[in-house]
């Protein structure tokens, strides 16, 4: 009887613990994803574009899955409420980065701000170069510069408008576009066409292949020396090689040149006087250290703005109305004037809402960076109910958000009205805040870059569409421009913009 007794009271909580037990054993289980094999796990499974592939997926298992390449555990992220809450809520523990193989030879051994992980040494170097570097004040800073490259650009143009010359706009951006990183990082500038020129965009291409390939070091850790057999370390050695012969270039011109020392000109003048009086931090800064940061200034900057601007005109050629309408933004609120160009300030003074919104819509659409540069988690934690391991790989499909149904009506037309008729959508500032939208990141691996980019975009288009109008060459079709893509870190167009320029005629005076 007494036992009878005792295994009634029991019973309820032996009950209790079980359900507990199957409660928290579900709670912390992996988060759905596609079965894998033995040893490659889904390896074998991944299309390219991966963004789209991922998003496929989502459909499948949920805006939240996991997948296993080789020994790597990876977790993909497709919404935005679970952007915010790696990005923000516990950004703490997702801010480290993989230590893959292309990321450390390409950043010195992690003396970089994009690749590094996150630790004390990460901190003192962004905060310093945000500070000393890419400070609002130190980007107005430049402002000549990037003035003066745009007022060559648009004297290049008008001199094939006179003559309808077709011109390759994807190249003529980038080369803009680097020539004016180049004279804010070194001080320097090389012509269009130029061996050096060349050079720049050789080493962009090849860095871009090396940073998305395949390495067996990164997923295989037992076979790594397969990368060397098939030549992808010595390849990569090469490119950094080639990238760090140009740095030297650059720093021993300015050591030997017996420039002036002071934190009022070019990058490398900044970093060479930071490495004389000290960071104010525990970093003591050496030659590598700049190089390092020269990388993610050049680089980063040069690639990000030149795709971005692409994709844009892109978007603007292939949908007449809104050109026009951004035309007709620019030139009311931007009467005939003695400049030869359109300046910042005239930017500054007017705000241009509606090509604001341009900016903002083709972002959304093209976004120049599909999956976030990939983070690591520190520590074991749980999202969404499911454990994630330390050491997890994590993609956010920044793509897969910004072109949302759920969030996004007709996602797929290009509206730029969409950013001024909501008053949610008319505050986004791109900076990092509203996770429907996040062309640079957000949390504190958010693109420190930010000001720099859109201070660059915003001149090139406003004279873009200021003094010239736009049309594709005989044989073509607006409608018809492809928007096909080359994958990598960044999304490029695959094939180049072709298009025709015509100087604008005003009724009282040619431009």
């Amino acid at each position: 009887m007494e036992s009878t007794i005792l295994v009634l009271l029991l019973f309820p909580i032996i009950l209790f613990i079980i359900i507990s037990s199957s409660i928290q054993k579900v709670r912390t289980q992996k988060p759905p994803g596609p079965r894998g094999l033995p040893i490659i796990g889904n390896l074998h499974q991944l299309k390219e574009p991966l963004h789209e592939y991922f998003w496929g997926l989502s459909k499948k298992y949920g805006p939240l899955f996991y997948l296993k390449l080789g020994s790597r555990p990876v977790l993909v992220a497709n919404s935005s409420r679970l952007a915010q809450e790696i990005l923000k809520i516990q950004d703490i523990n997702f801010c480290s980065r993989p230590e893959l193989l292309s990321f450390r030879k390409v950043s010195y051994e992690f003396r970089d701000i994009v690749f590094s992980p996150y630790n004390e040494y990460w901190r003192d170097m962004r905060k310093v170069c945000v500070i000393h570097l890419l400070s609002a004040k130190r980007v107005q800073s430049f402002h000549l510069i990037r003035e003066d490259e745009v007022s060559r650009m648009v004297q290049n143009i008008t001199q094939k408008a006179t003559s309808l010359e077709t011109i390759n706009l994807s190249e003529m951006i980038t080369f803009l576009t680097s020539t004016i990183i180049c004279r804010v990082a070194f001080g320097k500038r090389y012509e269009q066409g130029s061996g050096e020129s060349k050079r720049f965009n050789h080493l962009i291409h090849e860095i871009q292949m090396a940073l998305s390939d395949f390495y067996f070091t990164d997923y295989f850790p037992l076979i790594s020396w397969l990368d060397k057999i098939t030549g992808k370390i010595d390849k990569i050695d090469r490119i950094c090689k080639e990238w760090d012969s140009f740095y030297q270039q650059h720093i021993d011109e300015h050591l030997h040149q017996n420039r002036p020392k002071s934190t009022d000109g070019d990058v490398i003048d900044i970093l060479l006087q930071l490495r004389e009086e000290g960071w104010g931090t525990s970093v003591h800064l050496d030659m590598d250290h700049i190089k390092a940061v020269l990388k993610d200034v050049y680089f980063a900057s040069t690639d990000t703005i030149a795709t971005t601007t692409t994709w844009i005109m892109t978007a603007l050629i292939k949908n007449p109305a809104v050109m026009k309408k951004a035309q007709e933004e620019i030139r009311a609120l931007l009467p005939l004037r003695k400049k030869e160009i359109v300046e910042e300030e005239d930017i500054v003074a007017v705000g241009l809402p509606y090509l604001n919104a341009v900016i903002k819509e083709a972002m959304r659409k093209y976004t120049t960076i599909p999956l976030l540069v990939p983070r690591e988690t520190r520590e074991k934690c749980t999202i969404d109910g499911f454990e994630i391991p330390a050491k997890t790989l994590v993609y956010v499909n920044a793509w897969a958000i910004a072109n949302d149904p759920v969030l996004w009506e007709n996602p797929e037309d290009f509206l730029p009205e969409r950013f001024l008729k909501d008053d949610r959508r008319i505050s986004m500032d791109l900076k990092g805040q509203d996770f429907e939208l996040m062309p640079f990141g957000a949390g504190r691996r958010g693109c420190p870059g930010i000001t720099m980019a859109l201070a660059t975009i915003q001149l090139m288009l406003a004279n873009f569409l200021y003094f010239f109008d736009w049309d594709v060459p005989d044989g073509m079709k607006k409608e018809n421009i492809d928007t096909e893509c080359a994958y990598g870190l960044t999304s490029h167009k695959k094939n180049p913009l072709h298009v025709v320029a015509r100087k604008h005629i005003y009724s009282d005076k040619i431009i």
